[in-house]
């Protein structure tokens, strides 16, 4: 990501762009239970590991680290980090941030994961590799926006949005449990399109 991306992203953050945005994906609260009974029922009991790319403001890393996972978070504005981190000690929750520069991709030792959440970001050569990242068993939840001709927020440039068809071909290696493409309405009552999948990496 330029120097200039990060700057937009931070002056964002900053002017409180997103200070209200504080829910998490539904999608996650779907599916977060599901991985936190597989890991329980193995032999030892296992407390899941969670890696939020992307993670902005944290809104998801906060609520998986409530929910008892042990949760890194990783995005690359500091200033989205620095409210996400005051979040955490306000609530007592205990959350491994990284800011990283995710065009170049997650550093070797964030992987090993149970579960890893990608959220409105859409970078297509780091969600090919993140099924690596997984441990056998382990699930991927995806989020991103959909091309549309319809009036939505998000990105204007189809170069953030995929194509109809398009998120499953860039997650190889996963038996995916659920996929959907299509309007959504977000809490604040504002339209997205989105495609959304939830992929598990098959045990070794």
């Amino acid at each position: 990501m330029s120097t200039q991306d990060r700057d937009r992203w931070n002056a964002r953050y900053r002017e409180g762009a997103y200070a209200t945005r504080q829910h998490p994906s539904d999608i996650l609260t779907e599916w977060a239970p599901r991985v936190m009974a597989a890991t329980r029922a193995r032999t030892p009991p296992a407390v899941p590991r969670a890696l939020d790319v992307a993670c902005g403001a944290g809104r998801n890393a906060l609520w998986l680290a409530a929910a008892g996972f042990a949760v890194d978070a990783v995005d690359i504005a500091d200033a989205g980090l620095a409210l996400a981190r005051r979040r955490a000690a306000e609530l007592g929750l205990d959350i491994d941030w990284m800011t990283c520069d995710l065009d170049a991709g997650l550093p070797a030792a964030r992987a090993g994961y149970d579960l890893i959440v990608v959220i409105r970001y859409l970078n297509r050569d780091l969600l090919r590799a993140l099924p690596g990242r997984l441990t056998p068993g382990g699930y991927l939840v995806c989020e991103v926006h959909l091309e549309t001709d319809r009036s939505v927020v998000g990105p204007a440039t189809s170069a953030f949005r995929v194509a109809p068809g398009e998120l499953a071909t860039l997650l190889p290696g996963l038996d995916v449990e659920a996929l959907d493409e299509g309007i959504v309405t977000d809490p604040d009552g504002r339209s997205a399109a989105l495609a959304r999948l939830v992929g598990r990496r098959p045990q070794a």
